[in-house]
């Protein structure tokens, strides 16, 4: 059963400005710890790419706030959910700590898209509740 569907777009010159206004910092306030360590990789061998990479995150983070109904409220936080990427490439969602607690004790499970091009990111986030016994 749908739990929750969320979706977001995002310039990605917006991500690029606010990189460029704050550095580091805007990137400590999204990405958790192990997305950080990519977008460091990326940044380095492409600042663009890494651009692109922190805007999807931003975007999935987003997409995913919404489908769960909480925006960015507690236990929702930027670095509490992480979007990890499956060995065949599918971007999916690792949530920690409180936030991890809350959607557990739910029985929810999130499924996420994510698609970027030269000036935006989209997500798109379906959340489900498992059927007791799934």
């Amino acid at each position: 059963m749908i739990y929750g569907i969320g979706t977001d777009i995002c310039d990605v010159r917006r991500i690029r400005a606010s990189l460029e206004r704050h550095g580091d910092r805007f990137a400590e306030k999204v990405l958790s710890d192990a997305e950080l360590l990519t977008w460091h990789a990326r940044s380095a061998r492409w600042p663009e790419r890494g651009v692109r990479y922190l805007a999807t995150r931003f975007s999935a983070k987003e997409a995913f706030s919404k489908a769960i109904g909480l925006g960015m409220h507690m236990p929702m936080t930027w670095r509490a959910c992480e979007v990890g990427t499956l060995s065949s490439g599918q971007p999916v969602i690792v949530l920690h700590g409180a936030l991890k607690e809350w959607f557990d004790a739910r029985g929810l499970t999130a499924h996420l898209s994510v698609t970027d091009e030269t000036d935006y990111a989209a997500s798109f986030c379906v959340v489900e509740k498992l059927a007791p016994g799934a």
